[in-house]
């Protein structure tokens, strides 16, 4: 294993994934990617790469191509780009529903670690999207953490931490200023080396000003602020990692205008509502659907204040949200299983 690679993530477990008995290949880290173009991490350094043909003809959805972070064997050529031929599989992955009407998945982020869910505290202060983020932070496999930006713009900042703690139940969260320069110490354990740490959330949160103050330097662009509405316009327009100087990983992503599940699974929707899940436990009737049962223990405590009713309906609509998204793809399963065995028999 080269020290190179080890820096980027490389562990024993992922090289023992993928046995690699040709000479001429290679395990290389994809750390950017814009319009199915590459750059990958290999032992040797950074090189430009491209995906082989083979990869394209067997992908059968978006999610089988490369994203930043996946670990791919790839081949070097004597000129040009070198080739991806084949994804490892991965340990983690941020996996959201395409924007639009297409029915198929996009992997924002892939082999992180720990997910850093965005949020400007003078601007766009949404806890519902937050519900979304951790619900999904939690499938994909990674640790949720909320960072919490411009803490210097807001006169309720103790309010603000604790609607937050109260909507992500158990996840760690850090409120930050990249001007006053507070809060850095709180976060940068996070940061260890050969650990991925993704950068998520929606346009102006602060995502490129937190990213170049970990950094240290000006590396992602960052526009000024607007007047109108007090917050940067968006400039990260790729996904990439960068390597802290005390040897973490960072990946910064651009903003999500909307952040639909995918295939959600139900233990994930559990942990990001655990204190409804633990009330539902204590309804009279196992099967009580929380509208008009006597003895229901959740509408008791939205009764008593303790329990806020819009998360309720936002837990219920993330519900029939995933159910009705769980028809949809298993409607598409069977489309490109069929397209796959067509391709296979015609291969």
């Amino acid at each position: 294993m080269t020290d190179l690679l080890t820096d980027y993530g490389l562990t024993e477990q992922i090289r023992h994934t993928v046995p690699l008995t040709d000479t001429a290949k290679q395990l290389a880290r994809v750390i950017g990617e814009q319009k199915e173009l590459y750059q990958v991490m290999t032992a040797a350094g950074p090189k430009r790469a491209e995906i082989t043909g083979k990869l394209r003809f067997n992908a059968v959805s978006r999610a089988d191509f490369p994203a930043v972070g996946d670990w791919v064997v790839c081949r070097a050529m004597a000129n040009g780009p070198v080739l991806i031929e084949q994804v490892v599989p991965r340990f983690s992955q941020f996996t959201r529903k395409m924007a639009g009407l297409t029915t198929d998945a996009q992997v924002v982020a892939a082999n992180v670690d720990t997910v850093f869910i965005v949020m400007a505290m003078n601007h766009d202060f949404n806890l519902r999207r937050l519900e979304r983020y951790v619900t999904v932070a939690y499938d994909s496999g990674a640790s949720p953490v909320v960072v919490l930006t411009k803490s210097d713009l807001t006169d309720r900042a103790a309010d603000q931490i604790a609607q937050v703690e109260d909507t992500a139940v158990g996840v760690p969260v850090h409120a930050v200023s990249a001007l006053t320069d507070s809060g850095k110490e709180e976060i940068t354990p996070y940061f260890a080396p050969g650990r991925t740490v993704v950068l998520l959330g929606s346009s102006g949160a602060g995502k490129s000003t937190l990213a170049n103050w970990l950094l240290g330097e000006a590396v992602q662009a960052v526009n000024g602020i607007r007047a109108t509405d007090d917050h940067g316009k968006h400039t990260t327009t790729s996904r990439e990692i960068l390597q802290l100087p005390g040897g973490g990983l960072l990946m910064d992503t651009p903003g999500m205008r909307e952040l639909q599940l995918w295939d959600t699974d139900e233990s994930a929707m559990a942990q990001t509502f655990q204190d409804i899940e633990a009330l539902a436990a204590q309804c009279r009737f196992r099967d009580c659907t929380h509208t008009h049962e006597p003895g229901c223990a959740v509408q008791a405590a939205i009764a008593a204040g303790s329990l806020p009713a819009k998360r309720l309906i936002s837990y219920r609509k993330l519900q029939r949200e995933n159910a009705f998204l769980a028809k949809q793809t298993a409607q598409r399963s069977k489309t490109l299983a069929h397209r796959a065995n067509k391709r296979r028999y015609e291969g």
